[in-house]
């Protein structure tokens, strides 16, 4: 295990939005433009990265009966933080996040990596480990959102004004709504699935999706390996 592997495993291989399936709430939720799904992602990179480190260097001095509790508060000092700064700096964006900052709290991919990694290696390793799964979040959340915003209003908007739209383009308004979020996911799902199955054909191995690897799953780390003799 190296510093550079921990990181790059967020970005592709267990990447949380496209790998593990996790953090599908504000995935599906936000992503109707790309403002919205960048915002978000970076914000939950912020907390994911800075949760991780401080819940690593900490983590010998929290009795294992209170832990998620413990690792509860830190996340929500650091979502805090963000909530904060963005209503003082980003007020347009946090209007349009709405309740998801909040609840950013409670997000899947928060919790698993502080139980099943930062709770158990160093801090520098912990703090790669948050970085690259908090931006291989931000990455899944661009890409789905620019896809419904360009099917959706033929447009991609960003801070300060940058927005860019499609001339005379007639708006397709299922891919903003809720529907339109599934097909989009489920789709780009589908098409890296079927590109991580043909590389895995072309070199004679079996596929097998890294979501059935423990260390992605905090209920599957405490399963036994075997069933228990009765």
């Amino acid at each position: 295990m190296t510093l550079t592997s921990e990181f790059l495993r967020g970005l592709w291989r267990e990447n949380p939005t496209f790998r593990l399936v996790l953090g599908m709430c504000p995935t599906l939720a936000v992503t109707t433009s790309l403002q919205n799904g960048l915002g978000m992602g970076l914000a939950t990179l912020f907390v994911l990265a800075g949760s991780n480190l401080v819940i690593s260097l900490v983590r010998n001095f929290i009795p294992a009966k209170v832990r998620i509790p413990c690792f509860i508060l830190i996340v929500a000092t650091f979502v805090t933080v963000v909530d904060l700064l963005m209503k003082a700096y980003a007020p347009a964006l946090n209007d349009s996040l709405g309740i998801f900052i909040p609840l950013i709290v409670v997000n899947c991919i928060i919790l698993a990596r502080a139980e099943a990694f930062a709770s158990k290696n160093g801090p520098f390793y912990s703090l790669a480990d948050g970085l690259g799964m908090g931006i291989g979040f931000t990455l899944s959340l661009s890409v789905v959102s620019t896809i419904r915003e360009l099917i959706g209003f033929g447009s991609l908007t960003l801070w300060s004004g940058l927005s860019w739209h499609f001339p005379n383009y007639t708006a397709i308004l299922l891919a903003i709504l809720p529907p339109g979020g599934f097909i989009t996911l489920g789709c780009l799902m589908g098409a890296l699935n079927r590109l991580e199955i043909r590389k895995a054909e072309r070199e004679g191995r079996l596929y097998i999706p890294p979501s059935t690897d423990c260390r992605s799953c905090i209920i599957g780390c405490g399963i036994p390996k075997e069933p228990p003799t009765l």
